[in-house]
């Protein structure tokens, strides 16, 4: 059960019967009609703006009175009332609650799933590195955040397509191929010396030429690079990218598509580009230079642009280079056209902070290929800083500029890495503490919640064992008399479990996994709060073999919060640990 969702039908409801008597008019806009929860808690369980959005037809403080007087006729409503302009804030009956409860415990993995999305085809693009070394620990924020987001959209309701953008193509993949080809020379016993500056120094793919002397032995030494730039390249791309799977799934990330650049080359870029001109949004002509220092290698000439400023991008840009091949951008052109065509409704864009000035152009383009039916979403990633007890980490000495992805979770752990991730807004800057991400302390978020789940399981364990011959399944328990949960504590948790699915939903729609991590460090809060309570007040603990009752009642509630923590922390990708 949504309590949101259920008293949203309730007010709808109330409303359409005012209009079958006469009450309001017909044809309301109630688009903008909310039922959340208060501000201030002691107003009541639910509020809705039903009255104040409908004012201009009704007069809002007389419709709320009128609202009200209706809506507190219903079963489950102890009090409505009218509060400020023309709020209807509703207190809802003890007898409420346990209906909530039993929805939760029958529900269990599945509540707060919702089809508010309605199978929306949404394809979600992230990490997307150049497959020429490792994943660093900047890429494992977006890999986290995109990851997460793909699983609150498929909660919610959307058809989600994970999908990964190989940059298998261009002066950097060369770049890679030149810098393999040196361990290869090296695997064969040459000295390389240092490597020259604009290739890849990392010793990461000294595998990748030991992998080219155990298949083409010495043939490819001291040949013409144009007979074996290929062959390398895609030697190093093919292991690169093995490296980079294996990483993702370290952390527990698996992507249903791996698309590669060059593909676009055979023939996709084209076909983009045709479908530009079809409309008019391609043109020969002249773009002013650069503000400020214009670069050396610019130059004032006639080229083939893209009409991006029709579409709020604040210059049209280029899409071939002086020599005749396609910019840059006209594969991103490309990319978004085969997006478009395979049938998404939404393309979802999980960026690095430095890629912002390109969002625009991004949109502008989607806007164009789809003549406004296909939405683009950019979201961008801030920069993490690693420190150990305050200190800034030193470089990785495999990778040799950067710390690896790997290196990170093979520490701490998928779990502490994906929720630490996530304890943060994606775009605000992220300080990850190597001391502080394993402590044991309410300060460690990701340790607090899954000690709550971890805390939760052991008291079932020894349920089992004193109330042998009891069943402790959910059915069982959801027969329980919930009306002996009566302590402020137990009560508080109920109204927080309560408002689970809405919070799902808003964080979906605003693609902000991390209120599901800040939430389950709240509900983690509020359990580890009545655990306190139980030992310091034995008539609140969980177990009690000579009151039966009220034992069932809080394992049923102990049951429900174990559901939610284990429900958010997949949203998450974090496992709900039994024991700690």
């Amino acid at each position: 059960m949504n309590l949101f969702g259920h008293f949203d039908g309730v007010v709808r409801a109330v409303l359409s019967d005012m209009v079958k008597a006469g009450e309001l008019p017909d044809g309301l806009d109630l688009s903008r009609l909310v039922v959340e929860p208060p501000r201030d808690a002691s107003h009541g369980d639910v509020t809705t703006n039903a009255a104040m959005v409908l004012a201009k037809p009704a007069g809002a403080r007389d419709l709320a009175l009128a609202l009200a007087k209706r809506l507190a006729a219903d079963p489950d409503i102890e009090v409505a009332e009218v509060a400020g302009p023309g709020f209807v804030n509703l207190a809802l009956k003890a007898s409420f609650w346990p209906k909530l409860l039993i929805s939760v415990l029958a529900l269990g993995p599945d509540y707060g799933r919702s089809r508010r999305g309605g199978g929306l085809k949404v394809n979600v693009e992230y990490v997307s590195a150049n497959p020429t070394g490792p994943l660093h620990v900047g890429h494992c924020r977006g890999a986290v955040y995109g990851d997460a987001l793909a699983n609150l959209l498929s909660r919610t309701g959307h058809d989600v397509v994970r999908e990964y953008y190989i940059n298998d193509a261009g002066a950097q993949v060369d770049a890679l191929a030149r810098s393999a080809y040196l361990r290869y020379c090296e695997a064969l016993g040459d000295d390389i010396g240092e490597i020259p500056s604009g290739l890849y120094p990392g010793s990461y793919l000294k595998p990748v030429g030991e992998a080219l002397v155990q298949v083409h032995g010495s043939k490819l030494q001291d040949r013409p690079e144009s007979e074996w730039l290929e062959i390398v390249r895609d030697t190093a791309i093919a292991m690169m990218t093995d490296e980079i799977r294996s990483d993702l799934a370290a952390l527990n990330i698996h992507h249903d598509v791996f698309f590669s650049e060059r593909s676009l080359h055979e023939g996709r870029i084209a076909a983009a580009m045709e479908a530009l001109r079809r409309r008019d949004l391609v043109y020969e002509g002249r773009l002013p230079p650069p503000k400020g220092q214009p670069p050396e290698d610019w130059e004032d000439r006639e080229q083939l642009l893209f009409r991006a400023t029709a579409f709020g991008d604040d210059m049209d840009r280029p899409l071939a280079k002086s020599d005749g091949s396609y910019t840059y951008f006209a594969a991103d052109v490309a990319y978004a056209y085969d997006k478009i065509e395979r049938g998404f409704e939404e393309l979802v864009y999980v960026l690095g902070a430095d890629h912002g000035g390109y969002v625009r152009r991004l949109e502008a383009v989607t806007a164009a290929l789809s003549q406004g039916r296909v939405k683009l979403v950019a979201r961008l990633c801030q920069l993490v800083k690693l420190y150990r007890a305050g200190e800034p980490v030193r470089m990785s000495k495999r990778a040799g500029e950067f710390v690896t992805l790997r290196e990170v979770v093979d520490e701490v752990g998928a779990d502490v890495v994906r929720f630490i991730m996530l304890y943060r807004k994606n775009d605000a800057p992220l300080d990850f503490d190597f001391a502080k991400v394993t402590e044991q302390s309410r300060d460690n978020p990701v340790w607090y919640v899954q000690y709550a789940h971890a805390r939760i399981a052991s008291v079932f364990r020894n349920a089992a064992a004193d109330l042998e011959g009891v069943d402790l399944g959910p059915s069982a328990l959801a027969g329980a008399d919930f009306a002996l949960l009566d302590d402020p504590g137990e009560l508080q948790v109920i109204r927080r479990i309560a408002g689970y699915p809405r919070l799902v939903e808003a964080a979906a729609e605003a693609h902000e996994p991390h209120r599901i991590a800040f939430y389950l460090y709240e509900l983690a809060s509020d359990f580890h709060a009545l655990w306190n309570k139980g030992k310091d007040s034995p008539h609140l603990r969980f177990i009690s073999k000579h009151q039966l009752r009220v034992t069932l009642a809080r394992l049923a509630l102990l049951r429900a919060i174990r559901d939610v923590l284990a429900n958010g922390l997949g949203i998450l990708g974090v496992r709900p640990v039994q024991e700690m």
